[in-house]
């Protein structure tokens, strides 16, 4: 009893240290992530992930293991030699930026991959490692500190998710500045390549910290989705970054207990969840989400039918006070006159429909707005009079007051529209 215990409770630490690797990998993935992915670069991050191979293999063939010093620095340097071959090839071979990265990482991934090949017996390196990550054997590599045996992967992802963040929170204006108008940035000064070399060697750092982990392949993953999974629920960049950090996190736990209880890859069903967590924001996010926008066109869709009800017995009005009783036709015209009539807009008296004051002051608005936007275009398009009513039509639902008082001085008062009909004042 006290053996299986003793067993249990050591499998138990085994898969915690591996959940806690995965979650600081993520975690500086998701952080590194967010500026790439809000500065439109993900394509480099991926780039990075995959090029910083020949750096690893030729750090650990003089003498570094992975995870250490001499490894990082060769990551980096390969990172930052990525970035200047995509630079060369755009300036002088007239590559676009997608096609100039696709030919580099492609090219320095395939020569890190024969460098592992080539010196197998003499480099510490795994190409399905390299590739997939061991994640579940990163608890059998520890060292010691304080007493407490601690995977070497932890401590690696840990201390570079330290050094990132506290890198990112030391220069955050500034990357900001660059994330968000890097023209301006360039035109008061400040270092635009120095910030940008910073973010692509915490790519690099990252990249490297996640590699035994899991892999070259599955830290895109972890670089890109997280981070673009918040960018649809978040709107100021430190939030998305804490969202994207949480997400990774989240993620890491959910696939590692997912892959152990399924017994498949760790690293893959991380990846996976990532992807689920996508797709849920993708459906549920409250501003860029589909039920969001079909919510949104679904209000835009009514709102129109109400408008086009009011302008519809307000114009019947102009013509002939009789022509208000007409009967509305269709289902939607019915189902926004009884909703207008509900809501104080118009009333119903022994079979005539009639504008309220408050429903001819919105039907007024919605005409005015038509109006002075033909005698706009018949001011400034060569345009048939009879060409002007369609995109009118579709502009007096989304004029507003300003852009009224605008138009109105620019075509001189707004007394009549071309074709002779009067224009409603601002109510």
């Amino acid at each position: 009893m006290n053996a299986a215990a003793g067993m249990w409770g050591e499998l138990s630490t085994m898969h915690a240290w591996a959940i806690a690797t995965a979650a600081v990998v993520a975690a500086g993935c998701a952080l590194v992530g967010t500026l790439l992915v809000v500065r439109r670069m993900s394509l480099l991050g991926d780039a990075i992930s995959h090029a910083v191979l020949p750096g690893i293999a030729v750090a650990v063939l003089a003498g570094g293991r992975p995870g250490g010093l001499l490894v990082l620095v060769g990551a980096v340097a390969a990172a930052l030699v990525t970035v200047l071959l995509v630079q060369v090839l755009r300036r002088e071979g007239g590559l676009a930026d997608d096609a100039g990265t696709g030919v580099v990482f492609t090219t320095l991934f395939a020569l890190g991959v024969v460098i592992v090949t080539a010196a197998a017996s003499r480099i510490d390196l795994d190409p399905g490692c390299i590739l997939y990550g061991i994640l579940e054997l990163v608890p059998f590599d520890t060292v010691r500190v304080a007493g407490l045996e601690v995977p070497r992967a932890f401590l690696t992802g840990a201390t570079v998710l330290v050094i990132v963040a506290a890198g990112l929170a030391a220069t955050w204006k500034e990357q900001l500045f660059t994330a968000f108008d890097i023209d301006a940035a360039r035109a008061v000064g400040l270092p635009v390549a120095v910030v940008t070399a910073g973010l692509l060697a915490a790519t690099a750092l990252v990249t490297v910290a996640s590699f035994e982990a899991v892999g070259a392949i599955l830290v895109v993953a972890m670089l890109v989705v997280p981070a673009a999974t918040a960018e649809l629920l978040a709107r100021r960049l430190h939030t998305m970054a804490f969202v994207a950090m949480l997400l990774g996190v989240v993620a890491a736990v959910l696939g590692y207990l997912a892959a152990w209880r399924l017994n498949t890859s760790a690293a893959g069903m991380i990846a996976v969840v990532l992807g689920l967590q996508y797709a849920i924001a993708a459906v549920v996010a409250p501003d860029d989400g589909a039920i969001a926008r079909l919510v949104a066109r679904l209000a835009l869709g009514w709102r129109v039918i109400c408008e086009d009800t009011l302008a519809l017995l307000w114009r019947a009005d102009e013509a002939d006070a009789v022509a208000s009783t007409r009967a509305f036709r269709s289902p939607s015209e019915w189902t926004a006159a009884l909703w207008l009539a509900a809501r104080g807009r118009i009333v119903r008296d022994a079979g005539r429909w009639s504008l309220t004051a408050v429903g001819r002051a919105e039907a007024e608005t919605v005409v005015r707005s038509h109006r002075l936007w033909e005698a706009w275009l018949g001011r400034h398009a060569d345009l048939p009079l009879d060409h002007l009513h369609p995109p009118a039509e579709w502009i007096e639902h989304h004029l507003g007051a300003e852009l009224r008082r605008r138009i109105e001085a620019d075509v001189g008062g707004g007394e009549s529209d071309p074709h002779g009909r009067s224009i409603p004042r601002e109510p």
